[in-house]
């Protein structure tokens, strides 16, 4: 079908890129992402405009975070961004005059993964993405499934913990509550506050308090050993594989494909994973076991997954 641009909405920019039907990135531009809805898709229309010049375009696929309808035309709900019933595939047609698909941001990273990274040789892959939150794309017989009205894999808000921990979707003891960056920190919090003699090494990388430590401390201390540290990345990764444990069971895939932040820490986090999954699988002795890797594309991936989802018959039909 010929080159198609993505876009990857995020937290401080919007980056688009011209992608070919290899996955390979021609171009890119960026703009920093307003504060208003409508100034947002101005800024989607810019970042297409300007990563296109030169290029025959042929469509636009758009990575964004929340619920997108099964049409891929419209976002039901975003939760950063103020979008309620927003006809975002509408207005972004208007301004850049090329046919425009909507996707969830972490159904466009799976099949990103799946059909440039990670994924390649599976049929049956479940993308996780472990960042500040935890989402997740379900792709069964080479197909990516969003379910009956498109807004199916939100594996984050998966209640795990009944009565448990609020979550910012309202809902109380959801699995990104205890498999995110936002988790992680709150364990090393808790347990630097509990035993600081156990922490020497990742409190003198902030500023000494419990409060003041960061993801990328937790990192670094987990590397030299600390043993808070250690323990946070186990804890995580128990709840991680607890999570992969259901899913297998709901899906039965041949791997999971882990990506988001939280994966580019590689073995530290995802060997404990495996073995806290195989641990809470049912009949896990006995069945054979997925894999768990690594996602390949890092963030590339929403924005090579939308291009590519951009050239995807509509799934209604």
């Amino acid at each position: 079908m010929g080159l198609t641009i993505g876009v990857d909405i995020g937290g401080t920019k919007i980056a688009a890129g011209v992608v070919d039907e290899e996955g390979n990135i021609l171009s890119t531009h960026k703009v920093p992402t307003p504060g208003t809805p409508e100034a947002i898709v101005d800024a989607i229309a810019s970042a297409v405009e300007g990563a296109r010049a030169g290029h025959e375009i042929v469509g636009v696929g758009i990575g964004a975070a929340g619920y997108v309808n099964r049409q891929r035309s419209t976002v039901y709900f975003a939760p950063n961004i103020d979008w309620r019933q927003e006809p975002l595939k509408e207005k972004v047609e208007a301004r850049v005059e090329l046919p425009v698909v909507v996707e969830n941001d972490a159904n466009a990273a799976a099949w990103g993964e799946y059909k440039f990274g990670a994924g390649k040789g599976h049929r049956n892959v479940i993308c996780i993405t472990l960042g500040t939150g935890l989402g997740g794309g379900i792709i069964i017989g080479n197909k990516l499934r969003r379910g009956h009205f498109g807004v199916a894999a939100e594996f984050g808000h998966i209640r795990m913990v009944p009565d448990g921990i609020l979550c910012g979707c309202g809902s109380q003891g959801c699995w990104e509550q205890y498999a995110s960056g936002r988790a992680l920190v709150r364990y090393a919090k808790q347990r630097a506050n509990a035993t600081p003699e156990n922490a020497e090494i990742l409190l003198s990388l902030g500023d000494g308090t419990p409060e003041g430590i960061e993801g990328k401390h937790i990192s670094m201390a987990a590397r030299q050993g600390d043993p808070v540290a250690v323990d946070s990345y186990r804890e995580l990764a128990r709840w991680a594989g607890a999570g992969l444990a259901d899913l297998a069971s709901l899906f039965d895939p041949s791997a999971f494909i882990v990506g988001g932040g939280l994966s580019d820490e590689g073995e530290l986090v995802l060997d404990p994973i495996r073995k806290s999954y195989k641990r809470w699988l049912v009949g896990g002795n006995w069945r054979p076991v997925a894999d768990v890797i690594a996602a390949e594309l890092g963030n590339k991936a929403g924005l090579v997954g939308a291009a590519d989802l951009a050239r995807e018959p509509d799934p209604i039909m």
